[in-house]
């Protein structure tokens, strides 16, 4: 009788046991690769200048980067100025905030932002780096 019960058991095999460990693994891997998009990063470098205050920017308004070679973008997308101040000439935004990279003269970030007044936006934001104590 225990060489009827032993043949009819399946052989023992140890794929069996480590292909639930495999499907783990390989779903955490999904997970991460999925989590790991989904944080934007900017189409540029940009090193923001330092400050001695610190307030907290407003995360809803939209951004505009300005790397050290004067190119813009625009919540992301690199865009000439034209097309930047053009956004903000139909639509009812009010406040931007500037990310603007401390190589960049203060003249052309001054000469932008006026633009950008003039477009018709109420509030503009600079954003900096706190100062190192």
């Amino acid at each position: 009788m225990s060489l009827a019960s032993e043949s009819q058991k399946r052989p023992r095999n140890d794929d069996d046991r480590i292909l639930p460990l495999i499907n783990v693994v390989f779903l955490l891997l999904i997970f991460f690769m999925i989590a790991g998009h989904l944080t934007a990063t900017d189409p540029f470098a940009v090193t923001p200048p330092h400050s001695a205050t610190e307030t907290t920017p407003d995360a809803d308004s939209h951004l505009i980067l300005i790397d050290r070679n004067g190119r813009l973008a625009l919540d992301g997308r690199p865009l000439p100025e034209a097309a930047v101040l053009a956004a903000f000439g139909s639509g009812p935004a009010n406040m931007v905030r500037i990310k603007a990279d401390g190589a960049v003269d203060a003249v052309t970030v001054i000469a932008l932002m006026e633009r950008l007044r003039a477009a018709g936006l109420s509030e503009l934001q600079l954003l900096t780096v706190p100062a190192a104590e």
